[in-house]
């Protein structure tokens, strides 16, 4: 009896831990993934004897698995059951293949809240109103960036200044042209030029000469930066999963790219975290899963999920108050007095 009771374990039988504030993402290559006496494990097999290793599901928000992994349907299940997200990938915790994207398994044991995608959908369809929202994730992008590069010692180590005279420039100006784009187009190329001064200044501060952004690239800084983003794409998923809203409700990369919500929601972290640590590993010699564990280390330092989950939130609320008070004319006259 008990051990069936373990093979079909429900969310209530865990230890309940806030999605957001789940500490651990996981990037496994060469194993196999299984159940065992109610736990879930990896098993990773040497020439002398085969180790196991016990994955903590509660305190678990994603787990990768690249190549020559397995997984079996009971392990499956107990992370389902726990709300784990399950990611097929490439080596290094990215695409297989130029152009592929990462396959997805999201837990569908239980339902997840309306109230956000239903406020998400409340403004998602005027453009003026995803063109705002849009602008708001990038300034957010930009005030975590400030942040962050302002007080990570690891940073400061390196040379990295969020108050040097390059960045705040870059910053400045795109804050001002993000509130004077027109369009998604105009702000897409406001924010490539910014990203592209960023890139500038890590790699001039790391003595990278003649860098050029390039995923098929195949120096180091490309590939950490490859196998960085994904991470950040791994989380953004994550977010929005827990909230329950469709990747394909986008604010600016919807028309070209599949689940294009979550590379919008990937930026509000990824140029602050994974860019000039992708550059560091890179000029000490780190190997990809050396980078990985620091870049890991760092999204969970600075609390990277918490900051998408909670603007992705925020927004979707907003919506969804601004709809009710269109709704109700007494309460949109209250709504117009307050702003």
């Amino acid at each position: 009896m008990a051990k069936e009771q373990r093979e079909y374990l429900t969310p209530t039988d865990l230890k309940h831990i806030l999605f957001s504030k789940r500490a651990n993402l996981y990037y496994l290559e060469k194993c196999r993934v299984m159940q065992k006496d109610g736990r879930v494990l990896y098993l990773t097999q040497g020439k002398k004897e085969n180790c196991y290793y016990n994955i903590p599901i509660a305190n678990t928000t994603i787990i990768l698995l690249g190549t020559g992994t397995s997984i079996t349907q009971a392990a499956v299940r107990m992370l389902s059951a726990a709300g784990v997200l399950i990611g097929f990938c490439g080596g290094g915790g990215t695409p297989l293949f130029s152009g592929t994207e990462i396959e997805w398994l999201s837990p569908q044991n239980e339902y997840r809240p309306t109230q956000y995608v239903q406020g998400w959908l409340a403004g998602w369809w005027e453009e003026d109103k995803r063109l705002a929202a849009a602008k708001k994730f990038q300034l957010a992008r930009c005030s975590f960036l400030e942040t962050v590069w302002n007080r990570d010692a690891d940073l400061a180590e390196n040379g990295i200044d969020g108050e040097d005279e390059a960045v705040e420039s870059a910053l400045e100006t795109y804050r001002h042209n993000i509130q004077r784009a027109q369009d998604v187009q105009h702000l897409l190329t406001h924010e490539a030029h910014f990203a592209k001064s960023l890139y500038a200044y890590v790699a001039e501060t790391m003595d990278v000469e003649d860098f050029v952004r390039n995923p098929r690239g195949g120096d180091q800084a490309n590939r950490n930066l490859d196998q960085g983003n994904y991470l950040a794409y791994g989380l953004a998923a994550s977010a929005l999963w827990v909230l329950g809203i469709p990747h394909g409700f986008a604010l600016m990369h919807g028309k070209t790219r599949r689940g294009a919500l979550v590379f919008d929601v990937a930026d509000l972290v990824k140029d602050t975290l994974v860019l000039p640590f992708a550059f560091i590993a890179a000029s000490e010699g780190l190997s990809g899963q050396e980078f990985r564990e620091m870049c890991l280390n760092k999204l969970v330092e600075h609390k990277a999920l918490d900051y998408m989950y909670e603007k992705v939130k925020a927004q979707s609320l907003a919506w969804k108050e601004e709809k009710e008070h269109h709704d109700d004319p007494h309460r949109q006259s209250e709504y117009e007095e307050s702003n």
